[in-house]
């Protein structure tokens, strides 16, 4: 959907980030579960320089903030159950189904994005640290395991509780990504068909598309170019 400069939900966003993170912010995973859920929202970009008073709605100086007539939060995973509670798309009634999909969500947050989000900066931003090559295998092996445990538990399911997509699914496919992108998911086929799947929902090619327009009309223009 279009995104509307008037609707009462509005989330943050970072203005502009490198080539290499381009596409994994985590603004992402909300922008989807709002395409998703087929709610209207606008976007309220923030740079390097934080507004005043940021800290009040993100102590931690990050996106993605949430703030609507009902609510202000921060941290990825409650906004997106925030927007779960409010769409059957996402969150079913069941209560046993709707655990689940919130337990996935945590899991992939607290079990799988620490491991393979940080194997993926041993390899780029902290290439140079002298501790990063002897952290390799520790890392490594942690992110493996992780990986093959999610492999086996979802089989050849379509999704991770069936043929059911809701948040968990969503912020899994998120996290599934920063592994992707950094190479980890050559010995999972099964998780990068998943990933592929997550991927080829429309709103999350909506969602991308939304985010990487607003990285190519902000990019930052060279040293000494014209203004």
């Amino acid at each position: 959907m279009p995104i509307d400069p008037h609707a009462a939900i509005e989330i943050t966003a970072l203005r502009w980030v490198p080539e290499g993170a381009q596409g994994l912010g985590k603004d992402l995973r909300v922008r989807w579960a709002l395409e998703e859920a087929g709610l209207n929202y606008k976007v309220r970009l923030i740079g390097g320089e934080r507004p005043s008073g940021y800290l009040q709605d993100q102590p931690f100086n990050q996106v993605p903030c949430l703030r609507d007539d009902t609510v202000r939060i921060f941290e990825s995973g409650a906004i997106l159950q925030y927007i779960g509670e409010k769409s059957d798309e996402l969150l079913p009634a069941d209560p046993q189904t709707r655990y689940s999909a919130i337990q996935w969500t945590y899991a992939a947050l607290s079990s799988v994005e620490p491991f393979v989000q940080f194997r993926s900066l041993l390899n780029n931003v902290f290439a140079g640290e002298e501790w990063a090559e002897p952290a390799k295998p520790t890392i490594e092996h942690f992110a493996r395991l992780r990986l093959q445990q999610l492999s086996d538990r979802l089989g050849d399911k379509q999704w991770l509780e069936g043929d059911r997509f809701t948040i968990g699914d969503l912020m899994m496919v998120t996290v599934l990504r920063i592994a992707q992108r950094s190479g980890q998911l050559a010995d999972y086929p099964g998780l990068a068909a998943y990933v592929k799947l997550g991927e080829a929902r429309p709103a999350f090619r909506r969602a991308l598309s939304d985010q990487l327009a607003v990285f190519a009309a902000n990019q930052p223009q060279p040293e000494g170019a014209a203004a």
